[in-house]
């Protein structure tokens, strides 16, 4: 069995005049994902490891929930590849994981989020909001062999954290 959490980063800062990779996390976003890592800590028990998207906002989420959760920094791995906001891309990606990992948490970025839990579960959200979750289980073996999972969105859309 695979399972595979997509976090989409918190809420950036769009204030500061810098290039998008470099854009910051919002306080606003900070505390959500505070209050997401400690409500939603089943989503991230077990994992394997976290790959995040270089991204300072994506790296910043995934740091918070490793802080927060109080998980091995050494799980946590920066991957240029989840720089991209092409569905198509991150779903290739997750083709081509490591089958030694069970349990994999991606952190990155939207619309390529949204595609991705569509591609790979029956829930079809329109949107994954920042600082949403979802965590899909397969059951296979190998990540080169998963198909449609079930899915198990972090909050409802309109959920307050």
């Amino acid at each position: 069995m695979k399972e595979l959490v997509i976090l989409r980063h918190a809420k950036s800062n769009r204030s500061y005049a810098v290039d998008d990779i470099h854009r910051p996390l919002s306080a606003e976003g900070i505390e959500r994902i505070t209050k997401i890592a400690e409500k939603k800590a089943d989503f991230f028990e077990h994992t394997d490891i976290l790959l995040s998207s270089p991204a300072i906002r994506a790296l910043h989420t995934a740091m918070i929930v490793v802080q927060e959760l109080y998980l091995p920094f050494e799980k946590l791995t920066i991957d240029q590849n989840l720089y991209t906001f092409s569905g198509s891309r991150v779903i290739d990606y997750v083709y081509t994981l490591d089958d030694r990992w069970t349990k994999v948490v991606l952190v990155g970025h939207n619309p390529a989020f949204t595609e991705v839990i569509n591609h790979f579960s029956e829930v079809g959200i329109n949107h994954l909001r920042t600082a949403g979750l979802a965590k899909i289980t397969f059951d296979s073996e190998t990540w080169s062999d998963v198909t449609v999972g079930d899915a198990v969105m972090g909050q409802k859309q309109n959920d307050t954290f």
